[in-house]
């Protein structure tokens, strides 16, 4: 559109936005984002405790059925799903139990101890959670339900 002359020179009125107006989107823009991260860091962080605990809890039934047959608590992970070579013990083994296990949410292997000292009498299995550092509040462990 133009406008009338001034001293001469044409004078035209060009549509946009202001550097004020792009920099106030832009903050607002920033601001929604921060927010919307850490509401979803919170939830991943939710959801990865939760997959843990899922975990250790079933880890329960194949660690019992190997006690049911072997008459003991596996001495590690591995012998749930790897024959012992022994005859006498292979007789008695019924597995695999389980897959091979992978690691926690936090890409840490789970820990395995066959004399329990979260669970006396019994066995512990957890994961470090988020920190990966054994013995710290964090852990997450089948002794959570017992809690």
């Amino acid at each position: 559109m133009l406008t009338p002359h001034r001293r001469g020179k044409r004078v035209t009125q060009r549509a946009g936005f202001t550097l004020i107006e792009v920099l106030l989107v832009l903050a607002i823009l920033v601001i929604l984002g921060s927010l919307a991260a850490n509401i979803f860091t919170g939830t991943q962080d939710k959801a990865n405790i939760g997959a843990a605990k899922v975990q250790a809890g079933l880890l329960r039934v194949p660690i019992d059925l190997y006690h049911l047959h072997m008459n003991r608590y596996p001495s590690k992970l591995e012998d749930l799903w790897i024959e012992p070579s022994d005859t006498a013990l292979a007789d008695k083994w019924g597995g695999p139990y389980v897959e091979k296990l992978k690691v926690d949410p936090w890409d840490n292997p789970y820990q395995y101890s066959s004399e329990g000292k979260k669970n006396i009498g019994k066995y512990d299995f957890w994961s470090n959670g988020p920190d990966g550092q054994s013995g710290t509040d964090d852990d997450i462990g089948n002794w959570d339900d017992l809690e």
